[in-house]
């Protein structure tokens, strides 16, 4: 069976939803980054966005779907950090109970922040999804998932039409792949607006579960993840997100953590901007010259994720 495909008008539809809601959030043209390959670079700053990363823009996409007694039970989710934040931000907003099932080994900051936005937090060493079910078995809430959700990604679609309005001349874009929430709305708005332009994904190679999962055709599980980057360690790929990715991405490359920490460290002294691993690892691609690159090109690297908290930011940076 073909998996349905989000189209332009669930994505415009989307940004009615947001709109009012949530930052459009500014393009930066680096021209520092963009003279050292011969091209205009341009950063999409979404570590701007309310709770720090792109996560709100499908969460309250898929909040406005939701029934009305599904929302007022409450809902539930399982996230490192990033999208337990905009579901605790964007449930607050919509008067809905929100639960958030997180890694015992969360990055506290992360953990806080849920939290903060009004999110009942239950911390676990077992495995999140397992917890997650069950859990939502027993109080009878709503899944709201990190990424599987047409909803969802139509949401995340703003961002990639945002990209392409901002900057009508792209010809590539790079965006950081976990559980393929991100790149497969993204690269959906892409080439339903500019088939043309060039959608490249970045996964840490501790966490490579999108690629694991196209060389199988199908999602996997990834039983062991060992990267920093863990906005991008997603154990598993989502059936809706993989469709999009093989209809709509054109590369996949693999990063390493040292490469991700040096570009953390070159978009922070030359761009200004402090970038938690997940962001930076579009521009650590660039660095370590795993994207083909042609002279005279315009490139967007996407930076979503400002989500690090002071202790390990001076672990990583030394």
């Amino acid at each position: 069976m073909t998996e349905k495909l989000i189209t332009e008008q669930d994505i415009i539809s989307a940004r009615d939803v947001i709109t009012g809601q949530l930052y459009r959030t500014p393009m930066q043209r680096s021209s520092f980054l963009g003279d050292e390959f011969g091209v205009r670079l341009y950063l999409k700053l979404e570590m701007f966005q309310k709770t720090g990363s792109f996560k709100p823009r499908g969460v309250l996409n898929r909040l406005n779907h939701m029934p009305q007694e599904e929302k007022e039970k409450g809902v539930i989710t399982l996230s490192a950090g990033n999208h337990a934040q905009a579901v605790a931000w964007a449930a607050a907003q919509a008067g809905v109970p929100a639960t958030v099932v997180m890694p015992a080994a969360a990055v506290q900051a992360k953990v806080d922040a849920t939290r903060g936005y009004g999110g009942e937090v239950i911390q676990t060493d077992g495995d999140l999804l397992q917890t997650c079910m069950v859990i939502r078995e027993e109080r009878d809430l709503t899944l709201v998932h990190p990424f599987d959700h047409l909803d969802t990604i139509a949401g995340t679609g703003t961002l990639g039409m945002e990209l392409v309005e901002d900057v009508p001349d792209l010809d590539v874009v790079v965006a950081g792949v976990g559980g393929g929430g991100l790149i497969s709305g993204v690269a959906a708005a892409l080439k339903l607006r500019k088939p043309d332009v060039t959608v490249i994904g970045v996964e840490p190679e501790g966490a490579p579960t999108m690629t694991c999962s196209l060389q199988e055709g199908e999602p996997v599980h990834l039983s062991h993840l060992d990267t920093i980057a863990d906005g991008l360690a997603a154990p598993f790929v989502g059936v809706h997100n993989l469709r999009h990715v093989q209809a709509y991405v054109d590369d996949l490359v693999l990063v390493s953590d040292k490469e991700i920490v040096h570009a953390m460290g070159v978009i922070l002294e030359r761009c200004k901007v402090l970038a938690e691993p997940a962001a930076a690892s579009t521009v650590a691609a660039l660095l370590a010259g795993k994207i083909t690159i042609t002279g005279g090109q315009t490139i967007a690297c996407i930076l979503s994720g400002g989500n690090i908290d002071r202790e390990r930011l001076c672990v990583v940076l030394g």
